[in-house]
């Protein structure tokens, strides 16, 4: 009865001991952490304002890649009247922990009174392509 009892309570504490090392495996051999990377939107009025906060972003390696889209339309309320205006569309992969940088620097190169910056973690994809943001995207 006392070895049984000995088995069990040492199958219960290598339960966790076993999944630590996974993850420590798993991290030595570079597999990716979800929610380590992020996908930032941000609108801008124009092409131009568009271009110029990509820029930035990817050379001060708070992006790894900005793509642009352009000629989305946005509906909205803005100061109790809704609104229709043209806007182009960042969409930025970065490092979720340099979302507050990257959203300061929006913020001090956008042109609107409340710039949009949302960011969604970035569970899943491709592996060599999240390893290259994480690469070119310093902590």
């Amino acid at each position: 009865m006392k070895a049984a009892c000995c088995a069990a309570l040492l199958a219960l504490l290598m339960v966790p001991l076993l999944r630590t090392a996974q993850r420590l495996f798993s991290m030595a051999a570079g597999a990716y952490s979800p929610g380590s990377l992020s996908a930032a939107f941000v609108t801008c009025p124009s092409e131009q304002v568009a271009k110029e906060i990509a820029r930035a972003l990817v050379e001060k390696h708070l992006a790894a890649c900005v793509n642009i889209v352009p000629q989305i339309t946005s509906i909205y309320e803005w100061k109790g009247k809704i609104e229709e205006d043209g806007e182009v569309l960042l969409m930025i992969k970065t490092r979720s922990s340099r979302i507050p940088a990257l959203t300061d620097l929006v913020r001090s190169m956008h042109p609107y009174e409340v710039a949009e910056v949302i960011a969604l973690p970035i569970e899943q994809g491709n592996a060599p392509y999240l390893q290259w943001v994480g690469e070119v995207v310093p902590e």
